[in-house]
């Protein structure tokens, strides 16, 4: 590394640490304050294509309905910036608040015995979730409870914040893979019984599988269902949804932490496999989308690729 991008990447950490302690000292009542101050801020103040709103809106009036009104539309995008900011304020401050004596009055648990049960089979698991809730802290809940998975993440350019989040996941036992190559280590970790944990709903590009996302065609990727496939392992498909604040009771945030769908490859034997298992993943993630679509992050570009981009004879996608 160069001097002097050493140097920068050295500014940059030391900016970043001094905003998240800033962060993490902030009563949960003024976090907030900020995070619907932060929101006002660019729904309101900067100008719409900074903000996307117009790719924002088609994505919701495409997932949601074109009947939606004008003040619907507006309430979910407001809704969506303040979760946005409320999310980072809460993965800064999770290290230190979230903590396994006080996880009953932090996680509402839903519909998990399936997920216990899974975990307990001996057999790999896969716990999918999309940019929906707080995906951060359905992966602590499970090292919490001493099920230490491994994640997949790009690297950051910069090798201190990189260590930084590397660090704050493997925290609860977690291990972050680097998403170049992950491949060798998710056999690896499947190959043995272990688990791994994905986000599945970006756009895989020409080289993806077409399934319906609310009613419209999305590339997903194919590499989730041929692992899941290949090393007989359970798909779970999980979501930790915010719920409303309790200030009253002094709580930080509360989240039902719940099962979408448990999918077991075993039950699927037909040629179209690949497809059925993916879009019965996709399927659970709208549902959870549904009971409240201002958590979710509307700024992917899902339905970016066309199934006219799609090149024939392409390999199959090993990125998930």
């Amino acid at each position: 590394m160069g001097q002097q991008r050493r140097k920068r990447h050295l500014a940059e950490y030391l900016v970043f640490r001094t905003l998240t302690c800033i962060v993490d000292a902030l009563p949960i009542r003024v976090a907030v304050c900020f995070a619907q101050g932060m929101a006002f801020f660019v729904h309101r103040m900067l100008p719409s294509r900074w903000s996307r709103r117009k790719m924002v809106a088609e994505n919701i009036c495409r997932a949601l309905g074109e009947d939606l009104s004008d003040r619907q539309l507006d309430r979910i995008i407001h809704g969506m910036w303040v979760h946005l900011f409320r999310l980072v304020v809460e993965m800064v401050q999770m290290p230190r608040k979230f903590r396994r004596y006080n996880m009953r009055d932090i996680i509402q648990l839903r519909d998990t015995e399936q997920c216990v049960q899974a975990m307990s089979s001996g057999r790999p698991v896969i716990a999918l979730s999309g940019h929906y809730g707080n995906w951060e802290v359905a992966l602590m809940v499970f090292g919490a409870f001493g099920f230490p998975m491994g994640a997949i993440a790009r690297d950051l350019d910069n090798p201190y914040l990189n260590d930084w989040f590397k660090a704050t996941r493997g925290s609860t036992g977690h291990m972050l893979i680097s998403k170049k190559g992950a491949r060798e280590y998710v056999d690896r970790i499947l190959g043995r019984g272990g688990f791994m944990a994905m986000l599945f709903d970006q756009d895989a590009g020409p080289r993806g599988i077409f399934v319906d996302f609310f009613g419209h065609p999305a590339s997903t990727f194919k590499s989730i269902a041929l692992m899941a496939m290949q090393h007989d392992a359970i798909i779970y498909v999980g979501c930790a949804r915010r719920l409303p604040d309790d200030f009253r009771n002094n709580r930080w945030v509360r989240y039902d932490l719940g099962c979408e769908e448990m999918i077991d490859p075993r039950d699927f034997q037909t040629p179209d496999a690949v497809r059925e298992i993916s879009q019965r993943y996709t399927h659970a993630l709208e549902r959870a989308i549904l009971r409240a679509p201002e958590q979710y992050f509307w700024l992917h570009r899902r339905w970016k690729t066309r199934p006219q981009d799609r090149r024939k004879n392409e390999p199959v996608s090993d990125a998930a």
